[in-house]
């Protein structure tokens, strides 16, 4: 049966007998070697996609993203853990492609988040991370049609939510980091121009798990030219080329153009994100070449 026509509560008891038997065999279940943190809108799905394609990557059993170390923390490690595939399956895979068999999540929250660097430092310590990075006010702009789309936006004018975003954010942050059980809806879906702000995450997230351990992705690149990124980004995973992966793009929003105007007031506002994040880099992001 086509899983689109499968009815909601059917696929809710099917999950939660799945997460159920997850949890009861959670110490028998691989743990991600590495993770694919964000950004939002970045093409984290399409990159999803591509990784699941390679013979010895498995992904998570249920979803893409689990939101374990952002907003399901609370569930526990148990929890977690029973997302991801039996060791068993693993060990067939890795007798067919002779390559130690990885697996991995992507939940594109964690990179913003102001508690998921550091609970994912605690529980998988040498795990590796995977950050997206695209034109920040193309990204911004997609972010507000895919909110509006979802039903998590109600305000229509991108330009009035970028306006309302100071107010919406304001000290949502803060509350985050001082209460680990508070939830802000604003900070996860409202940050149009906070989620373009790339490098004080990163840099963040190196203090956290040092520099050579995270692997940017510039999405233009990856998706004109995705043999040479994906290669780089194996290398990086430790994994050889094994077949083609099929590299599409998924979760492409129809919507307006952006006014001329708008742009660049908002390419103006980057400028100095941009310029440090240049200079973390090494090199010069698709957007400002």
């Amino acid at each position: 049966m086509d899983s689109h026509k499968v009815p909601e509560k059917v696929k809710q008891l099917v999950h939660f007998g799945s997460r159920s038997l997850g949890r009861a065999t959670a110490n028998a279940r691989l743990l991600p070697s590495f993770l694919l943190c964000g950004g939002q809108r970045c093409g984290t799905t399409s990159l999803y996609r591509a990784l699941a394609g390679h013979p010895a990557i498995l992904k998570a059993v249920l979803h893409k993203g689990v939101h374990y170390f952002d907003t399901s923390y609370h569930q526990g490690f148990s929890w977690y853990r029973g997302h991801f595939p039996l060791r068993v399956s693993a060990r067939r895979v890795e007798s067919r492609v002779q390559v130690p068999v990885q697996t991995f999540e992507s939940s594109p929250y964690y990179m913003y988040h102001p508690h998921a660097a550091e609970r994912i430092a605690r529980d998988l310590p040498d795990v590796k991370l995977v950050v997206l990075v695209r034109d920040p006010v193309e990204r911004a702009y997609s972010q507000h049609a895919h909110e509006l789309a979802r039903g998590f936006e109600h305000i229509e004018e991108f330009t009035e939510a970028v306006d309302l975003e100071p107010s919406r954010l304001s000290g949502e942050a803060e509350r985050l980091r001082t209460d680990p059980t508070y939830y802000s809806f604003s900070h996860q879906h409202h940050g149009y121009l906070a989620r373009g702000r790339y490098v004080e995450y990163l840099e963040r997230l190196a203090d956290i798990f040092g520099r050579d351990r995270i692997h940017v992705v510039d999405s233009h690149d990856f998706f004109t030219t995705p043999q040479p990124v994906f290669a780089d980004l194996l290398g990086f995973l430790g994994l050889p080329w094994l077949g083609d992966p099929p590299f599409e793009q998924h979760n492409a929003r129809p919507r307006s153009t952006m006014p001329e105007s708008v742009r660049e007031a908002l390419d103006a506002y980057f400028a100095p994100h941009d310029e440090r994040l240049a200079r973390w880099l090494g090199w010069t992001p698709s957007w400002r070449r």
